[in-house]
């Protein structure tokens, strides 16, 4: 079995050659994983040969949408809302997340058409995922359980309420490891104006061994946190700061061999010092061609930063990332006041990169094996909250999904005549898990850990019923 205490001199000894990989980051770079590190801890858990079958699926990348897009305004075009439009809302009983701010029916401001050979109707905010209307899976009958932020983000994430569990892309990276020894398995590009509600909660790892839990890029010279060596310390220096981390850590782990998180530290010092030359390289877009930056948005303020981070999602999985995480700052899609003027600058800032990227992966031949995601973890109402904006809605929203064996050009589900409601072929955020883990060739039902006395999955499938929905898939 690989040891990584006896590599450890391999470490000084390439990073003295890497010049300046001479860096102390594993110390905060518990979360990164590598190839061994993976496949060790894989072995010892001894996952059955039944936990897998043929996968079409090798990749992620998760476009995720904080605070609940409005799917009658984007997606799931409803006449019903301008014939009404400040009408009392004649549908019965609604659930209201804000009562003392409920209005009537709002109407939906902006007009829809059908996009690509199929048809698929979108609105005219999002002319890109227009033109990708043929490569997409929209599916319109989405439910969850939760009308509170955090609560329903935690769902979609990890299948549970509660901030306790393992989010999916620690689940995927856990199951298939990584193929790229020198970056980590799973990749979160950070937005640069600040953390996502729920904070890190939305990559943690919680539970599973601290290497598995998503490992953040920021936007600027430091992507990864505490990589690189500061300035003024010598090598020679440093070779004796990281020949005591070893004694420490030996001694350390002599008294405590299941500490999961000394163990990562320790076997992610080769790792750390192997990034310091990875991560440059793949966060240099100098040598993408033009036509690509374009393609991207990267020529133009509105789309550029949003832009650069699909693309750098591109870049990761072309590299052998397996999950790759985009979020956006806050919770924007929120829109309780200025629906419609908000979603038009959102749908400005990501509506060219998100359609750049499906378009970039297919020409590349990456998207038959890379599943890319867009979609929040909600819906909203069909009537006004105050004057102009839209409350929270747990009964309808949708996703849409690419590559990695959905079917394309595909609309699945409906909702009723005024969006309220998924009531046509409903798939709720369990089935959702449980059909990309089907992609990826992980049974769901199979792949369980023991916690807290009992065995627990992302789909919890015997409380849950968890299924996966066949119609989705190519």
């Amino acid at each position: 079995m690989w040891n990584p205490i006896s590599n450890y001199d391999q470490l000084t000894r390439r990073a003295f050659l890497g010049g300046s990989a001479t860096g102390i980051g594993g110390l905060a770079l518990a979360q990164l994983l590598q190839k061994q590190a993976l496949a060790t801890t894989v072995n010892e858990e001894g996952l059955p040969n039944e936990t897998f079958f043929p996968a079409k699926a090798k990749n992620m990348i998760c476009l995720f949408q904080h605070g609940g897009p409005s799917q009658m305004d984007l997606f799931d075009y409803k006449p019903a809302l301008n014939k009404w439009h400040g009408k009392p809302y004649p549908g019965g009983d609604l659930e209201v997340h804000f009562d003392k701010q409920k209005g009537n029916v709002l109407g939906a401001p902006y007009q829809f058409a059908p996009q690509g050979e199929c048809g698929m109707e979108l609105s005219e905010l999002l002319p890109h995922t227009g033109g990708i209307a043929d490569e997409i899976t929209l599916i319109r009958s989405m439910k969850t359980e939760s009308v509170d932020h955090e609560a329903a983000l935690r769902l979609i994430h990890s299948g549970k309420f509660l901030a306790n569990m393992p989010v999916m892309g620690s689940w995927v990276v856990y199951a298939l490891g990584t193929e790229n020894e020198n970056l980590p398995a799973y990749v979160v590009l950070s937005d640069p104006g600040g953390l996502p509600v729920d904070g890190e909660r939305n990559w943690s790892s919680e539970w599973l061994p601290a290497v598995f839990q998503g490992t953040p890029f920021r936007s600027g010279p430091a992507a990864v946190s505490n990589l690189n060596t500061p300035e003024g310390i010598p090598f020679a220096a440093r070779s004796k700061q990281l020949d005591l981390l070893k004694q420490l850590n030996e001694r350390h782990l002599q008294q405590d061999p299941f500490n999961t998180e000394l163990t990562a530290r320790i076997q992610n010092f080769e790792t750390a010092a192997r990034m310091q030359l990875a991560v440059p390289e793949v966060l240099d877009i100098s040598k993408e061609t033009k036509e690509t930056h374009e393609l991207y948005g990267l020529n133009n303020p509105a789309t550029a930063e949003y832009g650069k981070r699909c693309l750098l999602a591109r870049r990761l999985i072309e590299r052998g990332v397996r999950f790759v995480q985009l979020f956006l700052s806050g919770q924007p899609w929120d829109t309780h006041s200025k629906n419609a003027e908000t979603l038009k600058g959102l749908c400005a800032r990501t509506d060219q990169p998100s359609a750049a990227l499906v378009t970039d992966l297919k020409r590349r031949g990456l998207l038959d094996e890379t599943i890319v995601m867009w979609g929040g973890e909600f819906g909203r109402l069909p009537i006004s909250q105050g004057a102009d904006g839209r409350d929270h809605n747990r009964h309808a929203f949708s996703l849409w999904f690419a590559g990695g064996g959905f079917k394309s050009g595909y609309v699945h589900g409906a909702t009723d005549e005024f969006g309220y409601s998924a009531v046509d072929n409903i798939v709720n955020v369990h089935d959702l898990h449980a059909t990309l883990f089907s992609l990826f060739g992980i049974n769901h039902h199979r792949l369980t850990l023991p916690h807290e006395g009992r065995q627990a999955s992302l789909t919890d499938a015997e409380v849950t019923h968890a299924k996966i929905v066949p119609e989705l898939l190519a």
